[in-house]
């Protein structure tokens, strides 16, 4: 490798690891300025004391620099001083009176805290690009009798598009040609492929599975029902809860006050109360160092890194302390359907065979046909053999998939048809079995047809289970007092059987994703403060909107990047459990908080009526500090 292309491959290696460190640089400058800390500490220590405040200067602008920016940028833009800023001025105060440690220290804690928020922040956005991956960039447009490929940004109201089968469907449309079985787990998150033919409506994102159709597009790009998703969570992510808002209310006239008071200091007592200069100064120092929040900081981030380290050791992944702390004001809980409360997938749930046949025999055979098929239910059935019948699958003599309808087979000579009921004898369905097929759609199954020569023979009847801890948990919610609700694309019917078996308190079917959306926001009316729980890509502007969104750790990425709490192990019981956590975090933080407030606010007026003298200020000030933390590490346990 020459000269020149040794330089290129070291500059490409270099680009490469600045991109990898940059989401965590300001991780890295809270570790370096804590580094310089205690290096400042050892060297002042040793008596070494021009190293030791090159060292404190090293971490207040390594620790200070992002803070600082954002201060001064956000006081720029906003016109008013704000919390960042008076960090600042406080360590800067503690620097001017000799305390670089207690000034390094803020500066540390601060830096600590902002670096979380922003990878907080990185994590949130990063769904936008996961759902984007899932809109097709391309499509098939039929012109004068011609295909052509074409951006999807070009089509337009009436155009006509070819859409072949494994591909997804680029833009909301009309079938006027063809028929198809259409996977719309991206819209409605149903587990279940939908049967579709002409003048029936297919959405962009989904996928056509079996046969090739002709669609009349009938919304441009930026009218899908697929870009509305993407449109619902990005605008639930710009909105600001009300804790958010009041904080920042606070902030300004926070600032404003103790920066008020602090120059008062510098002059008023000199000519009120006759203090000389240098004491004026002094006590306005001190002012500075103890009314600064640094108490307060650590009354909450200690306790949320604990809870959330708790909650990770259990299966509980928490993305940020806010979204522990609203779970312990839940007021209700909306449960997706498919893969949520209920497995995900279909499994055989009841084989009727006409009188006079060997079930055992009969879905052995209907195993052998369906098992050239990669259809949901096909593949429901052949589990279902190979978990019930040790007997290796036959291969049929003749085999022809009919798309939408079923398929049909020739096995030992025999003329098979499997699939909806009008696709076999339709006209012996009621009766067949006593009606069964009636009571089985009724319990929410989807029901699969066999004809063997011209006669129905069997029904099989399939269904999305609900999971065995499904009910626990949702027994244990109740008990809390909080309202579980279960919203599924699912029928009428279909919903009412799960939710009767899952044990909710109610339910809504028929739901599309901004349907979705608008029953969370008449929850979050209803009961405040509102989870949802998920793991779909439907899913995904539900859990933005929801106060606390919860997400299956098996789901989507785009349902896991969404969500503000992952259950990483599937596992429904631990939101009860989450839910105890939170109230434990909520109280100690508000003990520390109460005792944070009581001392800065002793450590003020003591100062003003001049009976504390620095060393005894930064011990109270540093002292409520450590006790706040070691009283936060209890949530550990």
């Amino acid at each position: 490798m020459n000269t020149e292309a040794k330089t290129l491959t070291k500059s490409i290696n270099k680009v490469g690891f600045l991109e990898k460190i940059k989401p965590h640089a300001e991780l890295i400058a809270a570790g370096l300025s804590g580094g310089f800390i205690v290096a400042g500490w050892i060297f002042d220590k040793y008596g070494n004391g021009a190293d030791s405040i090159i060292a404190y200067l090293l971490a207040f602008v390594i620790g200070g620099f992002a803070k600082a920016k954002e201060g001064i940028e956000a006081t720029y833009e906003n016109k008013e001083l704000n919390v960042e800023m008076l960090m600042i001025f406080a360590a800067i105060g503690s620097a001017i009176i000799g305390y670089w440690t207690e000034g390094a220290v803020l500066i540390f804690i601060f830096a600590v805290s902002g670096a979380l928020e922003t990878y907080t922040m990185n994590k949130s956005h990063k769904e936008i690009s996961s759902l984007m991956k899932l809109q097709p960039e391309e499509a098939l447009l039929i012109s004068s009798g011609y295909e052509k490929k074409v951006p999807v940004s070009v089509l337009r109201v009436g155009d006509l598009i070819l859409i072949k089968p494994g591909e997804r469907v680029p833009s909301d449309g009309l079938i006027i040609k063809g028929q198809t079985n259409i996977d719309e787990a991206a819209i409605t998150g149903e587990s279940m492929p939908v049967s579709k033919g002409t003048e029936e409506t297919v959405f962009a994102g989904t996928v056509n599975m079996t046969g090739s159709i002709t669609v009349e597009v009938t919304k441009e790009s930026h009218d899908t029902l697929f870009h509305k998703i993407i449109e619902l969570v990005q605008s639930a992510q710009s909105e600001k809860s009300p804790s958010q808002q009041f904080i920042e209310r606070f902030e300004g006239t926070y600032v404003k006050v103790v920066l008020s008071v602090v120059l008062l200091m510098f002059f008023l007592p000199h000519f009120i109360l006759g203090w000389s200069w240098q004491e004026s100064f002094y006590r306005a120092m001190i002012l500075l160092v103890v009314a600064s929040p640094c108490a307060l900081v650590a009354s909450i981030m200690p306790a949320t890194l604990s809870a959330i380290s708790n909650g990770a050791r259990h299966g509980i992944l928490v993305k940020g302390g806010v979204h522990l702390e609203n779970l312990s004001h839940l007021g209700a809980i909306a449960f997706d359907k498919t893969g949520t409360l209920t497995k995900g997938k279909p499994e055989v749930t009841e084989v009727i065979v006409k009188e006079g046949l060997d079930k055992n025999d009969l879905i052995w055979k209907a195993a052998s046909i369906e098992s050239h098929s990669n259809h949901p239910l096909a593949n429901a059935i052949v589990n279902y053999v190979k978990s019930n019948i040790n007997k290796e699958l036959l291969y049929p003599e003749s085999l022809e998939d009919v798309p939408g309808w079923g398929v049909r087979a020739t096995i030992n000579g025999e003329q098979w048809k499997i699939g909806k009921a009008a696709f076999v004898d339709s006209e012996h369905v009621d009766t067949f079995a006593e009606g069964r097929a009636k009571d089985l759609a009724g319990l929410g199954n989807t029901l699969v047809f066999i004809e063997i020569n011209g006669e129905l023979s069997a029904i099989i009847a399939m269904k999305d289970v609900v999971r065995e801890e499904t009910k626990l948990a949702i027994d244990h919610l109740k008990k809390q007092g909080i309202r579980t609700i279960m919203l599924t694309g699912d029928s009428e019917k279909t919903a009412q059987a799960i939710a009767s078996e899952s044990h909710v308190d109610e339910f809504f079917a028929e739901c599309l994703p901004e349907v979705k959306v608008e029953k969370l926001k008449n929850l979050k009316t209803k009961y405040t403060t509102v989870a949802m729980v998920g793991d779909g890509i439907n899913d995904a502007p539900a859990l933005a909107i929801a106060n606390v969104g919860i997400a299956m750790g098996g789901g989507t990425d785009v349902a896991l990047e969404t969500a503000d709490i992952v259950l990483m192990k599937n596992d429904l019981p631990r939101i009860a459990e989450a839910i105890d956590l939170s109230k434990r975090m909520n109280r100690i933080i508000k003990q520390n908080v109460i005792f944070s407030i009581t001392i800065i606010m002793l450590l003020i007026s003591s100062n003003f009526f001049q009976v504390l003298d620095l060393p005894y200020g930064v011990i109270g000030h540093e002292g409520s500090t450590i006790l706040v933390i070691l009283n936060s590490l209890r949530l550990l346990k």
